[in-house]
């Protein structure tokens, strides 16, 4: 403290002499009560302020080596397996190339604008989503618990997934590919038989699957075991926070590109790539009145770019405070575009490639039936077309013949058994999710040249971009919990993985496949919208949209477009109501269920959850959502304390940092006297006797025996932002 203040001065005499506590402390300057950080030490001036808060953040929080490592963090975050295999079937489904228009325009108002406020409030308050909505609203300081328990359930099955993908790449060491066809025993396979070599190696052969969620079956010790190894991969990846995944990220998120584009050039070069990829975009414009169709590429978008997850959050939170946020929210945004539209452009031709093989052997198959009923005389050779030459009968003189004989045998036709063998029917045939990636897909690589290679090279990448998206997950669990609890990161880090791997048996069991589907539509959909809904209204209507825009303008430098404004304050909360609300309608209308493998049937049947399960999916969202409630109750009433009106200072090198960031104008009195801004007056007057430092302050016997003015003195080795 300089040796010419007026408070020196004072500590120095004997006389007693009567000055404001609230001027104490202020130590004769000015003190605005909206900055979140003042220096007591004597040092005026904002840039110093400024400075010294910046220094204080540097030292004690990690930072990413360089831009492009954030950039690829967000990006490997953001672009994961439902790039690949979610995607290319929405748009298959709801108009193909109609359907970019409601996603792009659904990007530009919901995903950018959300996109950056998670990307802003991560980077400004430079802590996880606990701390970044405990600093914004701490009545709903829920809304990060929420997001850490989310992050758990997903990361508990997405790994599971990664273990698929792991069995997948080992089994594809080998020529020919353990897929291509149905296995050689002495009394044949008839599940085989009926389904496809494929669909067989996947539903016995990987996941050995039972007949309905209630038949446990036991564990599955192949897909066990390749848990263990993928809990491990993300283990080592994260232990060391970013200082170990930032190096990861390299690899796992510039990798996919490469097999994407390898696999484009080699896709485009098979025969019958153009019809799937024609098929694909030729825009069917009645689609796009329909809502359901707006509805899914809302939800796509929301969940493509990792909204409410607190990945977002978590990585922005160690970026430097003049980063800009906005060009890294509309460079992510647009690259997670691209890679979409890319794998939909690499499934399409595979797909197509895929398509002409199964017509041709439909066209074969039902040529062949043909020539039996024309040698048995139940078909004319007068209705062949006299230039049909069956040894070479393309899909085309297939058709033809196939009218003529449904013509003329008008009654009898459907008798006959014959198909229509069309394209367009093939390529109709939607797939998504582990459908396309671990059937339909392995069963067109099982056609290409060096089939091995290329699964390796696809499932290596399914591996990557799991990973990438598993970082960020865990980010997402981890950040919040170490900055909030100041648990050591390592061991924290470790102890998850564990607990994690061990839950997680619940989806290598037999019936796990159908565990993973309930966690995959439900666990997350509905706690998602309601937590990004509350993100918003925090910082729009509680914090304050003008307020945040003015922060962002200090933060950035430049005052971001008025396009954010009206986005945050009135069309996003507008549009992620409506799709919370047709969530709940859709869930209500639709009964939960899944897709069951029947091993006697070799066939997929649909089936409602039984009770217990309901039970367990309801739970599930309650428990992800419950921590908002629970914190806004305990805070509105007191029961928890929410840091607000109290004084939080850490020491750093010789400087003493006070935090009253939520503290009212013209309170100083109630600031200093009272914890709880909700507590009457006190009736003791404003100004009071300085008995100098010889006497005791009556303020000093007020409970609190940290600190002369009661104020809650803490040393601590990072800032604190307590509100």
């Amino acid at each position: 403290m300089p040796k010419n203040s007026k408070v020196t001065q004072r500590e120095h005499s004997n006389e007693h002499v009567t000055e404001s506590v609230a001027d104490l402390l202020a130590l004769e300057e000015p003190v605005d009560y909206k900055q979140s950080v003042l220096n007591v030490a004597g040092e005026a001036g904002g840039k110093q302020k400024a400075a010294a808060e910046e220094e204080l953040d540097t030292e004690d929080r990690p930072a990413w080596n360089s831009k492009l490592q954030y950039i690829l963090a967000q990006i490997g975050f953001s672009v994961g397996l439902g790039n690949i295999w979610r995607f290319p079937y929405l748009c298959q489904k709801n108009g193909g190339g109609a359907y970019l228009v409601p996603y792009l325009v659904l990007l530009v108002i919901i995903g950018i604008p959300l996109f950056f406020l998670e990307l802003a409030v991560g980077q400004r308050i430079r802590r996880g989503s606990i701390g970044v909505w405990h600093y914004v609203c701490p009545r709903l300081g829920g809304i990060g618990f929420s997001s850490c328990i989310v992050c758990l359930f997903v990361g508990l099955y997405y790994n599971v997934i990664i273990g698929w993908s792991i069995f997948y790449f080992f089994k594809s060491f080998q020529y020919p590919l353990p897929w291509s066809e149905c296995p050689v025993t002495r009394n044949g396979t008839a599940e085989c038989e009926k389904s496809s070599a494929t669909t067989y190696f996947w539903y016995r052969e990987a996941l050995d699957i039972s007949n309905s969620i209630s038949e446990s079956g036991g564990l599955n010790w192949k897909m066990t075991l390749c848990l263990l190894v993928a809990w491990s991969i993300v283990g080592m990846a994260v232990v060391k926070g970013i200082q170990s995944s930032g190096k990861v990220m390299y690899f796992s998120s510039l990798f996919p590109y490469v097999v994407l584009a390898c696999f484009l050039v080699r896709g485009l070069l098979l025969r019958g790539a153009v019809d799937g990829i024609l098929h694909m975009f030729t825009p069917k414009l009645d689609k796009m009145l329909d809502p359901q169709v707006w509805r899914e590429a809302a939800t796509q978008v929301f969940f493509a770019l990792g909204l409410g997850f607190g990945g977002v959050i978590a990585f922005s939170s160690y970026n430097k405070q003049d980063n800009n946020c906005h060009f890294d929210a509309a460079l992510v945004s647009f690259i997670n575009f691209f890679t979409s539209v890319l794998a939909t452009l690499v499934v399409f031709a595979v797909l197509g490639f895929k398509a002409n093989i199964m017509n041709e052997k439909c066209v074969v198959e039902n040529a062949e039936k043909i020539l039996g009923y024309l040698h048995s005389n139940v078909l004319s050779r007068d209705l062949i077309p006299p230039h049909v030459n069956f040894s070479h009968l393309t899909a085309k003189d297939y058709t033809e013949m196939y009218k003529v004989i449904m013509a003329v045998k008008e009654d009898r036709f459907s008798a006959l058994g014959l198909d229509p063998c069309l394209l367009e029917d093939e390529l109709d045939k939607s797939v998504q999710g582990t459908g396309l990636a671990f059937i339909a897909f392995t069963e067109a690589m099982t056609h290409f040249p060096a089939s091995p290679f290329w699964s390796v090279m696809f499932f290596l990448m399914l591996i990557n971009l799991g990973l990438g998206s598993m970082i960020g997950t865990m980010a997402g669990i981890t950040t919040p919990i170490i900055d909030t609890f100041k648990v050591p990161k390592e061991m924290f880090t470790v102890g998850c993985c564990v607990f994690a791997f061990f839950v997680g048996l619940l989806f290598v069991q037999r019936s796990g496949n159908y565990f993973v589907t309930m966690f995959d539509d439900y666990s997350a959909t509905l706690p998602l919208t309601l937590i990004v809904i509350l993100e918003n209204i925090a910082v729009a209507w509680i914090y304050g949209t003008k307020k945040f825009m003015q922060e962002l303008t200090e933060m950035l430098g430049f005052r971001p477009y008025r396009f954010y404004f009206y986005m945050w304050k009135f069309v996003s909360p507008l549009c992620m109501a409506v799709l919370t609300t047709a969530s709940i309608i859709q869930l209500g209308v639709t009964p939960p269920g899944y897709s069951a493998w029947i091993k006697e049937e070799a066939a997929e049947r649909y089936l409602y959850f039984p009770n217990w399960a309901m039970a367990l999916l309801i739970i599930l969202i309650v428990v992800a959502t419950l921590p908002i409630p629970v914190v806004f109750i305990l805070r509105h009433f007191h029961l928890l304390s929410d840091g607000s009106n109290t004084l939080s200072v850490s020491y750093k090198k010789g400087r003493m940092m006070k935090d009253i960031s939520n503290l009212e104008e013209n309170d100083e009195t109630r600031f200093i006297l009272s914890k709880v801004p909700s507590e009457a007056p006190s009736p003791m007057p404003t100004h009071r006797s300085y008995l100098g430092p010889g006497s005791t302050s009556p303020l000093e016997t007020s409970g609190n025996p940290n600190g002369r003015y009661g104020s809650s003195y803490l040393l601590a080795s990072t800032p604190e932002s307590e509100l």
